[in-house]
């Protein structure tokens, strides 16, 4: 049997809006689709340390990658200028300060006059970016450094997370520890799951990168939340043969911390490799970023051309490599100059998952993408906060103000000065006594801090800044 259609039928089912769909571009389609959402965390590289940030030594090409298919903001930072608090803020979208979790890494080097060692941890009613996109129907994985609490109640498991493979702790060796060996806890073990603990023998980067393309690939049929929290390049400086040949012309600690980074970034082209095949980068929102400044006098990284180091307020202290990308959302090769904070990840990521983030209570991050995509004009932030027991810092608009607890205030104009070189609290009185008010105002908001270092690391943290000031030299090519 046999069907003949006549033309005028042909005609009029070519006109039918079905034809559509055979005209749509993938990014189109994606579009209609929640996006992934990949987060990218380094830990205490430096601000100069990537190509993307003008290095010629530190060759980046792979985190290029989402700097040049998205916007790199000039001026990101963190809440807290060391680890544990930064990622608190981070993945709370709050100022740590806020619910006591003062600018101290936990548990060690605590007064007694506290809450001390497993009783330090994010508190258990505060919620995670995981907590907010699960109703929104995200499955989430953490992976690498958690940092948040070592008892099982601040288990990522139990803070809205789907998957852990990693450590509870600060920091551990790149290379697999001995079992047996008592001065290694159980928090710098790692673990899948739940109180699983296995050594991989992989190098611990490359380990979480094969991690990473593994949930991938695992959950590329439903929208996903992958934090892959690196400790890249983060003491110890365990590097691999082959990465430290790659950089001949260093030595010592810089190049150890220069074969880090490219592993680092080896791995997160690994994962955007896996991205692509999967068909999923036009539908994925991802940020690489950093958890604080580099610690330039103790792994030789650079934070050129910003004054301080990790554990500072100064600018090298608190202010970090960003880069997000997002194809068809966000324009591609952009860059975005008002200052950013890191608190504005929970409700960047909720907005795009689908979220109205006007909903978020008590949050002090703001949803960046209306002003990347220049549906809302001006800043995100007219002032951002950082403090830790005495010492403090505010910037406004383009001024900041450093409160010390052993001498006076400084004040720096960053538009022009972003070294923090020239001191202009002798020459502003009153810009100093606005601000130093503003400041306290914002110190009224918060709770009492939970737990606080022994007095005498203050003390170190004052020598340790100004052993920076009275060291540093200018920057030349050759270690740029």
């Amino acid at each position: 049997m046999s069907f003949r259609i006549s033309g005028r039928l042909v005609a009029a089912l070519l006109t039918l809006p079905i034809i559509a769909v055979f005209t749509i571009p993938s990014a189109a389609i994606a579009a209609t689709k929640k996006p992934n959402i990949v987060l990218i965390l380094a830990d205490d590289a430096g601000y100069a340390d990537f190509s993307f940030q003008g290095s010629e030594v530190f060759q980046t090409p792979n985190i290029d990658r989402i700097a040049k298919s998205g916007t790199r903001f000039e001026q990101a930072y963190v809440s807290a200028a060391v680890c544990g608090p930064s990622r608190a803020g981070l993945i709370t979208g709050k100022y740590q300060q806020r619910f006591g979790y003062e600018e101290n890494n936990v548990p060690d080097y605590m007064s007694a006059n506290g809450t001390t060692g497993d009783d330090m941890g994010l508190p258990l009613d505060e919620k995670t970016i995981a907590d907010h996109l699960k109703p929104l129907g995200y499955h989430s994985a953490i992976l690498g450094k958690w940092h948040l609490g070592n008892a099982d109640r601040f288990h990522p498991l139990n803070r809205g997370f789907d998957e852990f493979y990693g450590f509870r702790g600060g920091a551990r060796s790149y290379f697999p520890f001995d079992e047996s060996n008592p001065n290694h806890h159980r928090e710098d073990f790692l673990e899948r799951g739940f109180g699983v603990f296995a050594e991989t023998p992989k190098y611990f980067t490359d380990a979480l990168t094969d991690e990473a393309v593994a949930f991938v690939q695992r959950n590329q049929d439903k929208p996903f939340f992958l934090y892959l929290s690196y400790t890249a390049v983060h003491a110890p400086m365990d590097a691999l043969p082959e990465d430290l040949a790659a950089f001949p012309q260093l030595s010592g600690n810089r190049q150890k911390v220069a074969a880090m980074t490219r592993a680092l970034d080896r791995g997160v082209g690994k994962l955007l490799d896996t991205l692509e095949k999967q068909r999923l980068i036009d539908n994925t929102l991802i940020v690489f970023t950093n958890d604080n400044g580099g610690p330039t006098d103790h792994n030789a990284s650079n934070n050129y051309p910003l004054s301080g180091t990790k554990a500072t307020h100064l600018e090298g202290g608190i202010r970090v490599p960003f880069v997000m990308q997002w194809p068809g959302q966000i324009p591609a090769k952009q860059t975005f100059s008002h200052p950013s904070s890191l608190l504005d990840l929970l409700p960047t990521f909720y907005s795009a998952a689908g979220g109205d983030s006007s909903n978020l209570e008590g949050i002090d991050g703001v949803n960046l993408i209306p002003y990347l995509t220049a549906k809302t004009t001006g800043k995100p932030h007219q002032s951002l906060y950082w403090k830790k027991e005495n010492r403090a810092a505010i910037r406004d608009g383009d001024w900041k103000l450093l409160r010390f607890p052993d001498r006076p205030a400084e004040l720096y104009n960053l538009v022009d000065d972003a070294s923090e070189n020239n001191n202009l609290a002798r020459q502003y009185p009153e810009k100093v006594t606005a601000l130093y008010k503003k400041l306290f105002q914002w110190e009224l908001q918060l709770d009492r801090p939970k737990w606080q270092l022994k007095r005498e690391f203050e003390g170190q943290a004052m020598e340790r800044m100004d052993a920076f000031r009275k060291a540093k030299l200018p920057e030349t090519s050759s270690n740029h």
